[in-house]
């Protein structure tokens, strides 16, 4: 039998999940990586640093319907710090677990209209070029 929660729990948990990443004293980080996404979060990062965003604090709102939402108005932009094709994601706090780059959640990027965890302008990144999230949602499993 599968585990099911309710529309209470799914927020409660998407909202926790937020404000790990609104933890610390300053605003959480979205740092994009080259290559294959690491086990956990609490591995290193694999691949390359191809570009990072510092978010909003807070960096979501309030979460509905078991979803949060990354606060992207204005759109996110920044210019590439590498050359290459964006294959996940990482979001930690500011304290960022002492510098060691763990994090609070991973997830796959795509371009707009994708279908990733977070969606982009576009995965190729080239150092110095606009790099732009669109949008980015963390959403429980439902019941």
């Amino acid at each position: 039998m599968a585990v099911r929660i309710n529309t209470a729990a799914r927020n409660a948990s998407a909202n926790a999940i937020a404000a790990l990443v609104d933890g610390g004293s300053g605003a959480g980080k979205l740092r994009i990586y080259s290559g294959s996404q690491p086990a956990t979060p609490a591995t290193a990062p694999t691949g390359t640093l191809l570009a990072e965003f510092t978010l909003s604090d807070p960096a979501f709102a309030a979460a509905v319907a078991g979803a949060v939402g990354l606060d992207t108005t204005p759109a996110l932009t920044v210019t590439g710090l590498a050359n290459g094709a964006a294959g996940w994601f990482r979001l930690v706090d500011s304290a960022e677990a002492a510098g060691t780059g763990l994090g609070v959640l991973d997830g796959s990027v795509s371009a707009t209209g994708g279908g990733g965890d977070l969606t982009m302008n576009t995965t190729t990144i080239s150092t110095g070029v606009n790099v732009t999230i669109n949008a980015g949602t963390v959403t429980m499993p439902s019941g």
